[in-house]
Protein backbone atom coordinates (compact mmCIF):
# COMPACT_ATOMS: atom_id res chain seq x y z
CA UNK A 1 0.00 0.00 0.00
CA UNK A 2 2.64 2.61 0.66
CA UNK A 3 3.88 2.06 -2.60
CA UNK A 4 1.39 3.22 -4.14
CA UNK A 5 0.88 6.00 -2.14
CA UNK A 6 4.28 7.00 -2.84
CA UNK A 7 3.81 6.91 -6.48
CA UNK A 8 1.42 10.03 -6.42
CA UNK A 9 1.93 13.12 -7.01
CA UNK A 10 1.89 15.18 -4.20
CA UNK A 11 0.01 18.85 -4.99
CA UNK A 12 -0.30 21.48 -2.95
CA UNK A 13 -3.29 24.04 -3.42
CA UNK A 14 -3.23 27.81 -2.15
CA UNK A 15 -6.70 28.96 -3.87
CA UNK A 16 -8.54 31.90 -1.99
CA UNK A 17 -11.37 30.58 -2.35
CA UNK A 18 -13.09 27.40 -1.24
CA UNK A 19 -16.18 26.42 -3.53
CA UNK A 20 -13.14 26.94 -6.17
CA UNK A 21 -10.66 24.79 -4.64
CA UNK A 22 -13.90 21.61 -3.64
CA UNK A 23 -14.64 22.34 -7.32
CA UNK A 24 -10.50 21.39 -8.49
CA UNK A 25 -10.77 18.51 -6.26
CA UNK A 26 -13.48 16.63 -8.22
CA UNK A 27 -10.70 16.18 -11.30
CA UNK A 28 -7.70 15.12 -9.29
CA UNK A 29 -8.14 11.51 -8.88
CA UNK A 30 -6.93 10.15 -5.45
CA UNK A 31 -5.27 7.36 -7.32
CA UNK A 32 -2.78 9.53 -8.99
CA UNK A 33 -2.57 12.49 -6.40
CA UNK A 34 -2.68 13.20 -3.11
CA UNK A 35 -3.96 16.92 -2.37
CA UNK A 36 -3.48 19.15 -0.01
CA UNK A 37 -5.60 22.21 0.01
CA UNK A 38 -3.92 25.65 2.11
CA UNK A 39 -6.24 28.78 2.63
CA UNK A 40 -3.99 30.95 4.55
CA UNK A 41 -0.81 31.96 3.35
CA UNK A 42 1.10 31.04 6.53
CA UNK A 43 0.48 28.36 6.50
CA UNK A 44 1.68 27.99 2.90
CA UNK A 45 5.04 29.69 3.43
CA UNK A 46 5.42 27.07 6.10
CA UNK A 47 4.61 24.20 4.30
CA UNK A 48 6.85 25.80 1.38
CA UNK A 49 9.73 25.84 3.70
CA UNK A 50 12.82 23.89 1.92
CA UNK A 51 13.45 21.88 5.09
CA UNK A 52 9.63 20.03 4.86
CA UNK A 53 8.57 17.49 2.56
CA UNK A 54 7.75 19.53 -0.57
CA UNK A 55 5.20 18.84 -2.87
CA UNK A 56 5.55 18.05 -6.61
CA UNK A 57 3.55 20.72 -7.97
CA UNK A 58 2.00 24.08 -7.02
CA UNK A 59 -2.13 25.08 -7.96
CA UNK A 60 -1.98 29.13 -7.19
CA UNK A 61 -5.02 31.26 -8.12
CA UNK A 62 -3.94 34.39 -9.90
CA UNK A 63 -4.49 37.98 -7.58
CA UNK A 64 -2.47 40.82 -6.50
CA UNK A 65 -0.86 39.09 -3.54
CA UNK A 66 0.13 36.12 -5.75
CA UNK A 67 3.49 38.02 -7.18
CA UNK A 68 5.04 38.60 -3.52
CA UNK A 69 3.93 35.26 -2.07
CA UNK A 70 6.01 33.70 -5.01
CA UNK A 71 8.84 36.45 -4.68
CA UNK A 72 8.75 35.56 -0.76
CA UNK A 73 9.34 31.62 -1.96
CA UNK A 74 11.93 32.46 -4.35
CA UNK A 75 14.47 34.14 -1.74
CA UNK A 76 14.05 31.52 0.53
CA UNK A 77 15.26 29.38 -2.51
CA UNK A 78 12.12 27.15 -3.27
CA UNK A 79 11.01 26.51 -6.92
CA UNK A 80 8.05 24.05 -7.83
CA UNK A 81 6.02 22.98 -10.69
CA UNK A 82 3.73 26.06 -10.64
CA UNK A 83 -0.03 26.12 -12.08
CA UNK A 84 -1.61 29.39 -12.15
CA UNK A 85 -5.31 29.49 -12.24
CA UNK A 86 -7.20 33.17 -13.41
CA UNK A 87 -10.47 33.49 -12.39
CA UNK A 88 -12.27 35.62 -14.14
CA UNK A 89 -15.49 35.98 -12.80
CA UNK A 90 -19.34 37.31 -13.65
CA UNK A 91 -20.37 39.53 -10.29
CA UNK A 92 -23.44 37.91 -10.27
CA UNK A 93 -21.68 34.71 -10.05
CA UNK A 94 -21.06 34.26 -6.54
CA UNK A 95 -20.24 30.05 -5.97
CA UNK A 96 -16.65 30.81 -6.72
CA UNK A 97 -16.21 33.96 -5.39
CA UNK A 98 -13.28 34.84 -3.60
CA UNK A 99 -13.35 34.30 0.18
CA UNK A 100 -14.39 37.60 2.16
CA UNK A 101 -10.89 38.41 3.51
CA UNK A 102 -9.34 37.83 -0.25
CA UNK A 103 -8.73 40.70 -2.55
CA UNK A 104 -10.41 41.69 -5.52
CA UNK A 105 -8.77 40.28 -9.07
CA UNK A 106 -6.95 43.26 -10.39
CA UNK A 107 -6.03 44.14 -14.13
CA UNK A 108 -2.41 43.74 -13.70
CA UNK A 109 -1.64 40.56 -12.08
CA UNK A 110 1.41 37.77 -12.34
CA UNK A 111 -0.04 36.48 -15.79
CA UNK A 112 1.14 40.08 -16.99
CA UNK A 113 4.43 40.38 -15.47
CA UNK A 114 7.10 39.84 -18.14
CA UNK A 115 9.60 40.69 -15.41
CA UNK A 116 8.72 37.73 -12.93
CA UNK A 117 11.35 35.40 -12.76
CA UNK A 118 9.06 32.38 -13.08
CA UNK A 119 7.46 33.81 -16.75
CA UNK A 120 8.58 31.11 -19.07
CA UNK A 121 8.05 28.37 -16.59
CA UNK A 122 4.80 28.67 -14.95
CA UNK A 123 1.41 27.47 -16.72
CA UNK A 124 -1.21 29.78 -16.60
CA UNK A 125 -4.97 29.08 -17.04
CA UNK A 126 -8.32 29.81 -16.64
CA UNK A 127 -11.42 28.80 -14.87
CA UNK A 128 -12.90 27.28 -18.23
CA UNK A 129 -9.77 24.34 -18.13
CA UNK A 130 -10.21 23.07 -14.87
CA UNK A 131 -11.52 20.27 -16.03
CA UNK A 132 -8.18 19.42 -18.09
CA UNK A 133 -5.65 20.12 -14.85
CA UNK A 134 -4.16 17.03 -15.09
CA UNK A 135 -3.35 17.67 -18.18
CA UNK A 136 -1.52 21.10 -16.84
CA UNK A 137 -0.09 19.87 -14.41
CA UNK A 138 2.19 17.46 -16.78
CA UNK A 139 2.99 20.15 -18.59
CA UNK A 140 3.96 22.35 -15.75
CA UNK A 141 6.18 19.43 -14.56
CA UNK A 142 8.18 19.09 -17.81
CA UNK A 143 8.43 23.02 -18.28
CA UNK A 144 10.50 22.78 -14.51
CA UNK A 145 12.46 19.99 -16.01
CA UNK A 146 13.49 22.00 -18.61
CA UNK A 147 14.21 24.55 -16.62
CA UNK A 148 18.22 25.89 -17.14
CA UNK A 149 19.67 25.95 -14.12
CA UNK A 150 21.32 29.33 -14.66
CA UNK A 151 17.52 31.09 -14.31
CA UNK A 152 18.66 34.49 -14.81
CA UNK A 153 20.42 36.15 -17.58
CA UNK A 154 21.28 39.77 -15.78
CA UNK A 155 24.07 39.40 -12.87
CA UNK A 156 22.97 40.43 -9.39
CA UNK A 157 23.04 43.46 -8.21
CA UNK A 158 23.96 43.14 -4.64
CA UNK A 159 26.08 40.16 -2.28
CA UNK A 160 22.69 39.39 -0.73
CA UNK A 161 20.86 38.80 -4.66
CA UNK A 162 23.98 36.63 -5.20
CA UNK A 163 23.27 34.58 -2.65
CA UNK A 164 19.78 34.00 -3.14
CA UNK A 165 20.88 33.25 -6.90
CA UNK A 166 22.72 30.57 -5.96
CA UNK A 167 20.10 29.34 -3.17
CA UNK A 168 17.44 28.89 -5.92
CA UNK A 169 19.71 27.33 -8.51
CA UNK A 170 20.96 24.52 -5.94
CA UNK A 171 17.63 24.29 -4.83
CA UNK A 172 16.20 23.85 -8.33
CA UNK A 173 18.61 21.47 -9.05
CA UNK A 174 17.85 19.34 -5.81
CA UNK A 175 14.11 19.07 -6.75
CA UNK A 176 14.58 18.33 -10.60
CA UNK A 177 16.60 15.35 -9.66
CA UNK A 178 14.03 14.78 -6.68
CA UNK A 179 11.02 15.27 -9.20
CA UNK A 180 12.51 13.18 -12.16
CA UNK A 181 13.26 10.38 -9.97
CA UNK A 182 10.24 9.88 -8.62
CA UNK A 183 8.32 10.16 -12.34
CA UNK A 184 11.32 7.84 -14.03
CA UNK A 185 11.35 5.15 -11.36
CA UNK A 186 7.74 5.13 -9.93
CA UNK A 187 5.35 6.99 -12.59
CA UNK A 188 7.09 5.76 -15.70
CA UNK A 189 7.67 9.75 -17.13
CA UNK A 190 10.75 9.37 -18.93
CA UNK A 191 10.09 10.68 -21.89
CA UNK A 192 8.87 13.73 -19.54
CA UNK A 193 12.45 13.92 -17.67
CA UNK A 194 14.17 13.43 -20.99
CA UNK A 195 12.75 16.18 -22.91
CA UNK A 196 15.65 18.72 -23.38
CA UNK A 197 15.34 22.49 -24.41
CA UNK A 198 18.17 22.70 -27.05
CA UNK A 199 18.66 26.46 -26.45
CA UNK A 200 20.20 25.78 -22.97
CA UNK A 201 22.63 23.59 -25.19
CA UNK A 202 26.50 24.62 -24.46
CA UNK A 203 27.17 24.89 -28.29
CA UNK A 204 24.06 27.42 -28.67
CA UNK A 205 25.43 29.53 -25.35
CA UNK A 206 27.06 32.76 -25.97
CA UNK A 207 30.81 32.87 -25.67
CA UNK A 208 30.34 34.22 -21.76
CA UNK A 209 27.84 32.07 -20.93
CA UNK A 210 29.82 29.17 -22.04
CA UNK A 211 33.21 30.38 -20.12
CA UNK A 212 31.03 30.73 -17.01
CA UNK A 213 29.40 27.65 -17.48
CA UNK A 214 32.44 25.86 -17.68
CA UNK A 215 33.83 27.02 -14.87
CA UNK A 216 30.87 26.44 -13.08
CA UNK A 217 31.31 22.64 -13.91
CA UNK A 218 35.08 22.95 -13.08
CA UNK A 219 34.48 24.06 -9.47
CA UNK A 220 31.63 21.47 -9.07
CA UNK A 221 33.91 18.50 -10.39
CA UNK A 222 36.29 19.95 -8.53
CA UNK A 223 34.85 19.66 -5.44
CA UNK A 224 33.69 16.06 -6.06
CA UNK A 225 37.18 14.74 -6.67
CA UNK A 226 38.43 16.37 -3.21
CA UNK A 227 36.06 14.62 -1.62
CA UNK A 228 35.49 11.29 -3.22
CA UNK A 229 37.34 9.29 -0.96
CA UNK A 230 35.85 11.46 2.18
CA UNK A 231 32.67 10.81 4.34
CA UNK A 232 30.37 13.17 2.27
CA UNK A 233 27.03 12.22 2.94
CA UNK A 234 26.45 15.01 -0.29
CA UNK A 235 28.70 13.01 -2.89
CA UNK A 236 26.02 11.15 -4.52
CA UNK A 237 23.83 14.44 -4.52
CA UNK A 238 26.91 16.23 -5.89
CA UNK A 239 27.57 13.95 -8.65
CA UNK A 240 23.99 13.97 -9.84
CA UNK A 241 23.62 17.73 -9.44
CA UNK A 242 27.26 17.70 -11.70
CA UNK A 243 26.34 14.99 -14.18
CA UNK A 244 22.31 16.74 -14.71
CA UNK A 245 23.98 20.20 -15.58
CA UNK A 246 26.19 18.54 -18.55
CA UNK A 247 23.10 16.28 -19.58
CA UNK A 248 20.75 19.39 -19.84
CA UNK A 249 23.62 21.44 -21.60
CA UNK A 250 24.06 18.69 -24.04
CA UNK A 251 27.74 17.86 -22.55
CA UNK A 252 30.05 15.45 -24.56
CA UNK A 253 31.72 12.94 -22.58
CA UNK A 254 34.97 13.61 -24.24
CA UNK A 255 34.33 17.50 -22.59
CA UNK A 256 34.16 15.63 -19.31
CA UNK A 257 37.49 13.90 -19.52
CA UNK A 258 39.34 17.07 -20.56
CA UNK A 259 38.19 18.76 -17.45
CA UNK A 260 39.18 15.86 -15.34
CA UNK A 261 42.93 15.85 -16.74
CA UNK A 262 42.91 19.46 -16.40
CA UNK A 263 42.40 18.92 -12.82
CA UNK A 264 45.00 16.19 -12.55
CA UNK A 265 47.72 18.03 -13.71
CA UNK A 266 46.67 20.93 -11.29
CA UNK A 267 46.66 18.56 -8.66
CA UNK A 268 49.70 17.18 -9.89
CA UNK A 269 51.81 20.38 -10.36
CA UNK A 270 50.45 21.35 -6.55
CA UNK A 271 51.83 18.28 -5.19
CA UNK A 272 55.06 18.15 -6.89
CA UNK A 273 55.64 21.89 -5.39
CA UNK A 274 54.80 20.14 -2.23
CA UNK A 275 57.28 17.72 -2.48
CA UNK A 276 54.69 14.86 -2.50
CA UNK A 277 54.10 12.09 -5.39
CA UNK A 278 51.44 12.31 -7.28
CA UNK A 279 50.78 8.49 -7.91
CA UNK A 280 47.81 9.15 -5.54
CA UNK A 281 45.90 10.71 -8.19
CA UNK A 282 45.76 7.47 -10.38
CA UNK A 283 42.98 6.54 -7.79
CA UNK A 284 40.75 9.57 -8.93
CA UNK A 285 40.79 7.61 -12.58
CA UNK A 286 38.02 5.79 -10.42
CA UNK A 287 36.05 9.35 -9.99
CA UNK A 288 36.15 9.79 -13.92
CA UNK A 289 34.23 6.57 -14.19
CA UNK A 290 31.80 6.92 -11.93
CA UNK A 291 31.10 10.30 -13.35
CA UNK A 292 30.78 9.05 -17.17
CA UNK A 293 29.32 6.21 -15.82
CA UNK A 294 26.24 8.25 -14.85
CA UNK A 295 26.47 10.45 -17.79
CA UNK A 296 26.60 7.73 -19.93
CA UNK A 297 23.81 6.00 -18.46
CA UNK A 298 21.17 9.37 -18.65
CA UNK A 299 21.68 9.55 -22.69
CA UNK A 300 21.39 5.48 -23.18
CA UNK A 301 17.63 6.50 -21.29
CA UNK A 302 17.18 9.70 -23.51
CA UNK A 303 17.27 7.75 -26.61
CA UNK A 304 13.16 6.96 -27.70
CA UNK A 305 12.92 3.46 -26.92
CA UNK A 306 11.53 1.14 -29.60
CA UNK A 307 7.41 0.45 -29.60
Amino acid sequence: MSKVVGSRLSIFTYLRSEPLAQSLSHFLSSDRYVLTQIYSQEEFLRKAEPENQLPDCLILQDDPQLLPLLTQLHQQGTLLPLVILKVELDAKDSSLSPTPNATPLAANSISEDTNFFYQNAAVRISITQLSEIPRYIDQAITLFLELSPRLSDSSPSSMSDDTIEVKTQTFLQEQQHRLAEKLRERLGYLGVYYKRNPQNFFRNLSSEQKQEFLEQLKADYREIVLTYFSKDDLLNQKIDEFVNQAFFCDIAVTQIVEIHMELMDDLSKQLKLEGRSDEILLDYRLTLIDVIAHLCEMYRRSIPRDS
